[in-house]
């Protein structure tokens, strides 16, 4: 079970507004933009990121339906900014794995703590 959704309405109007702006410099965070399916409006989503082995891996802690992962699905890919530059991501795809084995150890723990056991992966173009 991922992290209830009403603490996801709650980050998407306080928390991301902060996060943005500091995500896409930090180490495990990026700020992925991505189109909305229905509006075409740009969006900008601070995440969590992991590079594993030449892939991007997205740890969904609010579970695989969450705007922001649609709609980098119904697009078939997405750009983030990390650590200073831009990556164009494409291939996505929902896995799931019960034993968070890819994340950083600090990570498993917590993803297996909220039973967040699904993750995007993406390529890069």
């Amino acid at each position: 079970m991922a992290l209830p959704r009403s603490l996801a309405r709650f980050n998407r109007v306080a928390t991301n507004r902060v996060a943005r702006r500091a995500a896409k410099y930090l180490p495990s965070f990026a700020v992925v933009e991505h189109r909305g399916r229905r509006s075409g409006t740009l969006y900008r989503t601070p995440v969590n990121v992991f590079d594993v082995d030449g892939r991007y891996r997205f740890a969904l802690t609010y579970g695989a339906n969450s705007d922001w992962v649609r709609n980098v699905m119904a697009e078939g890919g997405c750009t983030i900014e990390t650590r200073h530059k831009t990556v164009v991501l494409t291939d996505p795809k929902i896995v799931e794995d019960r034993s968070h084995t890819w994340a950083p150890r600090g990570v498993r723990t917590v993803l297996g703590a909220i039973s967040a056991d699904w993750y995007l992966d993406c390529a890069v173009a």
